[in-house]
């Protein structure tokens, strides 16, 4: 089954030349994929950002996933995220990422390796955590360098 995770979490990443910050911010564009997508996520489906915002924040929902990344994404211009790998560890898919990134005001891009775990239960997502760097989501799934 953890094949199928794989899948499942890999469909539902933007191409890396999305713009994140745009597509967050798109209302519209929101809209029509949560309504394409909500079929794919558990009821009971929730986002952390541990190391990104509140550690100790949970964000219910697909809204509450949105919620989550306007917050992280408020100070960017754009913003988008390559795949890396895809790291099977069965109920859960450790994704490894580089992250582009240029803040309001700056022609500068930034870079970064980070890292995001989601857990399937029941052929769902139920879960999604959301890292900077790679340390802490390794150390999740006990796969610690």
């Amino acid at each position: 089954m953890s094949r199928e995770n794989v899948k499942l979490v890999r469909a539902l990443q933007f191409d890396p030349d999305v713009d994140l910050a745009e597509a967050f911010r798109d209302d519209a564009a929101w809209a029509e994929l949560a309504r394409a997508s909500a079929s794919l996520f558990h009821s009971n489906f929730v986002s952390t950002f541990p190391g990104l915002l509140d550690d100790e924040k949970t964000y219910p929902g697909l809204d509450g996933l949105r919620a989550g990344w306007l917050a992280w994404l408020a100070p960017w211009a754009t913003y988008r995220a390559e795949i890396i790998e895809a790291i099977d560890c069965g109920d859960r898919v450790l994704l490894l990422v580089h992250d582009f990134g240029r803040r309001e005001g700056s022609a500068e891009e930034i870079r970064g390796n980070n890292a995001a775990v989601w857990t399937v239960r029941e052929g769902k997502i139920a879960r999604a955590e959301f890292h900077t760097g790679r340390d802490e989501a390794l150390k999740a799934v006990g796969l610690e360098e």
